[in-house]
Parts: structure tokens; sequence; C-alpha cells
């Protein structure tokens, strides 16, 4: 049992050491050398941890140990979509932080992930499916909406409407996120609105590429409006 524990501590400790690596590529490569499922764990533990950072790279990471898993062993992956999908069910008691975004992330990396779990995901923000009305976990779900479309944006087409609506809520984060999927899907009709949002000054946090960047909901809005002009 002693033993079992501190192999336990060891490779949390691995795992957040290469959380803790500023080169994301050195980074994902020492976690895609430990075993995949072992890892997967630990990095539970890391998307609900205080540290910003971390809890970041975590839902990198997830998304790249997950997808990696998907590919040699698709029921495995399963398993674990399955699990985010449970913990962030009210019955399960838990909140699901990290959740969100790890699931964007993982489908974004997979194909067949992505077709058999997007729906789920654009389910969080419908009034008719499985609404989450916690702010902070409606930000996870519109990055998460926002990574899987850098992807594969033919599969979040139809979440949209639902992300367009927050285009006009209180929170400046869900502005600004639904602005970045405006522009990453070119949603023309969401132009109006866009241009409304250019003098908003209101400042957030963007997390993209290892990075997170600080910039105004402004800035967002007039980036979505500058990817519509640039459509073919």
């Amino acid at each position: 049992m002693t033993e079992r524990r501190l192999r336990g501590r060891e490779l949390r400790g691995q795992v957040l050491a290469a959380l803790q690596l500023e080169d994301s590529d050195r980074a994902l490569a020492v976690l895609g050398a430990l075993p995949a499922r072992q890892v997967v764990n630990p990095l539970f533990s890391f998307l609900c941890g205080s540290d910003r950072t971390v809890r970041w790279r975590a839902v990198t990471a997830m998304g790249a140990v997950v997808a990696k898993l998907a590919s040699e062993d698709m029921e495995v992956a399963r398993v674990i979509m399955r699990r985010m999908i449970w913990q962030l069910n009210e019955e399960s008691g838990g909140i699901g932080w990290g959740l969100p975004e790890a699931m964007g992330e993982t489908m974004a990396r997979h194909e067949e992930l992505a077709r058999e779990y997007a729906h789920m995901l654009v389910s969080y923000i419908r009034e008719d499916g499985n609404f989450l009305e916690h702010v902070p976990l409606q930000r996870g779900i519109l990055w998460g909406i926002g990574r899987l479309a850098q992807t594969r944006p033919s599969v979040m087409e139809g979440a949209i409407p639902h992300v367009e609506s927050f285009l006009v809520t209180a929170d400046a984060s869900l502005r600004g996120l639904a602005a970045w999927i405006m522009g990453i899907l070119r949603v023309e009709k969401a132009s109006g609105r866009l241009e409304a949002l250019t003098g908003d000054r209101a400042e957030i946090v963007l997390y993209q590429q290892w990075r997170e960047f600080r910039c105004t909901v402004g800035d967002l809005a007039r980036q979505a409006l500058a990817a519509l002009r640039e459509r073919p």
C-alpha cells in the first residue's frame, strides 16, 4: 500500500514538472513518454487546482493524452470522455472545473471523438439541453467550443445560435469568448453585434498555445470582424 502511494506521488510530481515547463512541445513529449492511462488521474486533479497556469496547461495535456489513447483504444478514451460528462452532471456532486475545456481540447485533437461528443459540449449552453447556469463553467464551455471550432469548424456550426446570445451577456469573459468564436466560425450575421462590441474595454484573459493573453472584449470583436472581411 505504501509503495503504491509513493509511485502515485512520484507520477504526480513528474506530471506537475512537465506542466511547469515553458516549452509546450517538450512538456507534451515528457508526458507522452509516461504511461498514458496512469497520467489521466493526475491531470484530472490539476484541472481543478489553484494554479491557473497549471490548470490551463492540464487542459492542453489532457487533450493530447486522451487523443493519443483514442488512437490506441477508442473505448478507453470514451470512458474518460464519459467520466468528464458525468462530473459535469449535477448528480455527480462536483462542479466540473476544467472539464468543458478538456473536452474541447480533446475533440480538437481527435476527429472521431468530436463526432461522438461535440453535441454534448454544445448541450451545456442550450436552454433545451443540459444548460449549466454557473458563469465560470459557461466560460469553460465557450472556450472548449472555440478550441474545437479552430480545428473542426463544421462540427460546431450548430452551436452558432447558442453562442451568439452570449455577445450581449453581462459577463465580459463570456462576451469576449463569444466574439472570439464568431470570428473563428466566420459568422457574418453576427457582424452587427460585433461592431457594437468594438468599443468594449472590459479586459479578459484568453488562453491559447500554452500561454494566457490579456486582451479586451473590443480587441476580440475587432479580430472577429477582420476575419469576416477576409472570408473568401
